[in-house]
């Protein structure tokens, strides 16, 4: 969908401004579903929820590609979110199942699955563009694959412990872990909205890259988390959550630093991709132990993941305004301090080497 913002633009003859609107739109939609599935999922656990919303994911695609106009864009773009905040925290959740019934650690592998998918669809955007199809066309052929797809790979997933009847209590109580889990994960998702939306202008314009090069930045980046993830379970194996997490907050601060002080177009990039390998694995745990911390993991992972959300939301706005008040370099800034605040949490949780620490264990955490 990225790769083809300018199709759609050129379709209703958007602002750019307005595209901002809209992608705020789908955001937005996503956090309400995020922060609501709670109950749902202690009720009827993720592989129901799955069963329900990864179709839906397919048809409200569709919304957006016939979208005839702004208004209908903006209630296309808010349900395709709903949908999209109903299946992510459902699919981490089933994760979190599928982990422990493993007795291993399986999240970052996991997690390493939307890197591949997100360099399939700009591969996907890429080749629609050059065949000449239009947004409709190439958003059409997505939603007709991912539909019976996700129809058939309802067949496959694992059922949960869920409580059935949900109290006032149950609906309110997680231990507190989980929202310092949630708050790492915030840092985090901020971190990869921070580089997403901005890496890209600061190269061109702060440190003289060409558009070509600028553009690097984040493919390169994507390739940093994808390896980062593919080898995380087997670190997080060996060196537990807690030091990892903290080497990884670390090693996120150390490397933007060197993003923003670099003298080259080509330093910066080269320095993105460790910035990628630093910050991938972060989300990735703080979903497992999410998961890990009560006996029905949905309701928590719902939690986190919410308060994770946000700040992939939240975080390019506020470099936005920040950059408005002194400079784009400065506001960037906020990722090194969001690195160090990764590793400063991280030492607030249990130490913990198995996938599936005891709620106990984590619940000392807080």
């Amino acid at each position: 969908m990225t790769v083809r913002i300018p199709a759609l633009t050129d379709k209703l003859g958007l602002a750019e401004s307005t595209v901002g609107v809209v992608l705020l739109a789908w955001g937005l939609g996503a956090l309400v579903t995020m922060q609501s599935m709670r109950g749902v999922m202690a009720r009827v656990g993720s592989r129901t929820v799955l069963r329900i919303g990864g179709p839906l994911v397919a048809i409200t695609l569709l919304g957006i590609a016939y979208a005839p106009n702004l208004p209908l864009l903006i209630a296309a773009a808010a349900l395709f979110g709903m949908a999209f905040g109903v299946v992510d925290i459902a699919m981490n959740a089933q994760g979190s199942t599928v982990e422990q019934a493993a007795g291993r650690p399986l999240m970052n592998g996991m997690h390493a699955g939307w890197c591949v998918g997100a360099i399939s669809a700009g591969l996907i955007g890429t080749a629609s563009i050059a065949l000449g199809l239009s947004l409709a066309a190439n958003l059409t052929i997505v939603a007709l694959i991912s539909l019976p797809a996700m129809i058939y790979l309802g067949r496959t997933y694992l059922p949960e412990k869920v409580s059935g009847e949900i109290s006032a209590k149950s609906r309110t109580k997680l231990p507190p872990v989980v929202y310092l889990l949630g708050a790492i994960m915030f840092f985090a998702f901020m971190v990869e909205g921070t580089v997403a939306d901005w890496n890209g202008l600061y190269m061109r314009d702060g440190l003289g890259a060409t558009e070509a090069i600028a553009a690097l930045g984040y493919p390169v980046f994507e390739a940093g988390m994808l390896l980062a993830r593919l080898t995380g379970d087997r670190l997080r194996s060996r060196f537990g959550v807690k030091g990892m997490m903290t080497v990884s907050g670390l090693a996120t601060a150390a490397f933007f630093t060197v993003v923003l002080t670099a003298a080259t177009p080509l330093m910066a990039v080269s320095a993105m991709f460790f910035v990628g390998l630093g910050v991938a694995t972060i989300a990735p745990m703080t979903v497992s132990l999410a998961g890990a911390a009560t006996d029905t993991p949905g309701p928590a992972i719902a939690q986190a993941g919410a308060m994770g959300y946000a700040g992939l939301l939240l975080g390019p706005v506020v470099i936005g305004f920040l950059s408005d008040v002194t400079s784009l370099r400065t506001a960037l800034g906020i990722a090194v301090l969001l690195g160090v605040a990764i590793a400063v949490a991280a030492r607030f949780l249990p130490q913990a080497r198995s996938v599936a620490p005891s709620p106990r264990e984590l619940a000392k955490a807080a």
